[in-house]
């Protein structure tokens, strides 16, 4: 009976030292990988910074829309936002990914942080003085539009050069967290101080985030270009544009997430849900803009062993369908937690997809180039919800909020079959081709 005892009892200790160690090991494998935070003291101190800033950022981002709702009650007004901030990124990335690989990084980060602090300052100066004129809006978020143009692609073109090749996936796994966190607190903060402390606190709130990124990129080393060759602007411009014309794996991923971006992002009717569908106020626009970053996040900091893939166009694939149903099944939702939950999903999606298509590009890019490639990846993935903005504000307009957000999934889910089929390349990558 003894023995018995003690042979179920030996049985028990090496069944939980079992299930210890198979934890432990998928534990590893779903985690992000973090080691280029604790290796690369100059990559921390640039995360650190640009998540305090980011938030603050994502206040205003949120506070735009509600002022612009507040002040005209039109949701094509709101959606007209994207196509002001649609075009000066456009163009601004095209320039903007020459001048991250001409000049020092850390100098044009220095500049464009404080020209975007300027912004903020110019709408919470607006916001003081009492209802500044829609055009003047609309004339300082596409100035910020064309500044972040130039930001984005340079913070992203550094990353490279600051954690080395073996930890690049994890480091951009951690960026992808960085900006997620910022989806979801940023807006969650600035619904509550719109509605406690006014327009004016959140765009002041976005003022003062800025020091922590300053901060952090006047701590950098030096981001200069090792070559000394100096192409002239327009040269610089095509060149870029050509390498990216020779890789269909790029392109179809651009393709696949402008289908998702600019018929499945709803973005622009989240004032009008708020206000009439889930009669939330402002604390429950915050809880719509901050869902998706909030699936976002916990997909990226389980995305391990989605970086660690071979078939990440696969990923890609399969992570926009789940996303265009997603949306689809939102656009029917009548409760505010039902749709949180299904936009978290969607958003959980994105970032795998957005892991995905970040390592393909970086691992193809040449530093020389790489600035270049970034303003156009940049390019895509915030253009795309700007034109999206201006699609779901026209089609909310003439048939309502509820049709514009169903449309637009099943649309997103037609571009993602045409981008596929004109770009097999996506499905058939490997990273050890």
């Amino acid at each position: 009976m003894a023995a018995g005892v003690v042979n179920i009892g030996q049985r028990d200790s090496v069944a939980l030292v079992r299930s210890r160690v198979w934890t432990s090991r998928a534990f590893r494998t779903l985690a992000v990988d973090a080691r280029s935070l604790r290796e690369s003291r100059p990559f921390r101190r640039l995360w650190v910074g640009q998540l305090i800033s980011l938030v603050g950022r994502q206040i205003t981002l949120v506070a735009v829309p509600f002022q612009v709702y507040s002040l005209t009650r039109s949701a094509l007004d709101v959606g007209l936002l994207g196509i002001v901030q649609a075009v000066p990124l456009v163009c601004g990335s095209l320039g903007g990914g020459a001048i991250a690989d001409r000049f020092d990084r850390r100098r044009v980060l220095m500049v464009t942080q404080l020209c975007l602090a300027a912004c903020s300052g110019l709408l919470a100066l607006g916001a003081f003085i009492g209802h500044p004129l829609l055009l003047e809006i609309y004339a300082v978020v596409a100035i910020a539009a064309l500044v972040g143009a130039v930001d984005a692609p340079t913070r992203t073109a550094i990353i490279p050069n600051l954690v080395g090749v073996d930890r690049l996936p994890g480091a951009l796994s951690l960026n992808i967290v960085l900006f997620q966190t910022t989806l979801v607190a940023g807006p969650a903060i600035g619904g509550l101080v719109i509605a406690h402390l006014g327009l004016p606190a959140a765009y002041s709130v976005d003022v003062v985030t800025f020091s922590a990124a300053l901060t952090a990129v006047a701590l950098l080393p030096p981001q200069g270009r090792s070559s000394s060759e100096r192409e002239r602007p327009v040269a610089a411009i095509l060149r870029g544009l050509s390498f990216a014309r020779r890789q269909p794996v790029i392109l179809g991923g651009f393709a696949m997430d402008l289908a998702a971006m600019i018929f499945g992002l709803p973005r622009a009717v989240f004032p009008v849900l708020a206000a009439t569908t889930f009669h939330a106020g402002p604390q429950g626009l915050g809880l719509l803009y901050a869902a998706p970053g909030l699936g976002a996040v916990i997909a990226a900091l389980t995305s391990g062993s989605v970086a660690r893939s071979k078939r990440l166009g696969r990923i890609i694939v399969v992570a926009i369908i789940a996303w265009g149903l997603a949306i689809i099944a939102f656009g029917f939702a009548s409760s505010l937690w039902v749709a949180l939950l299904l936009l978290a999903i969607a958003g959980g999606a994105d970032s795998f997809s957005a892991v995905c298509r970040t390592t393909i590009m970086q691992r193809i890019a040449p530093d020389e180039l790489r600035g270049r490639l970034t303003a156009l990846y940049f390019m895509v993935v915030a253009g795309g919800p700007n034109l999206g903005d201006v699609e779901t504000g026209i089609v909310a307009n003439a048939f309502g909020a509820e049709v514009a957000i169903v449309t637009g999934g099943a649309l997103c889910l037609v571009g993602l079959g045409a981008a596929a089929l004109a770009f097999p390349s996506v499905w058939r990558y490997r990273t050890d081709a």
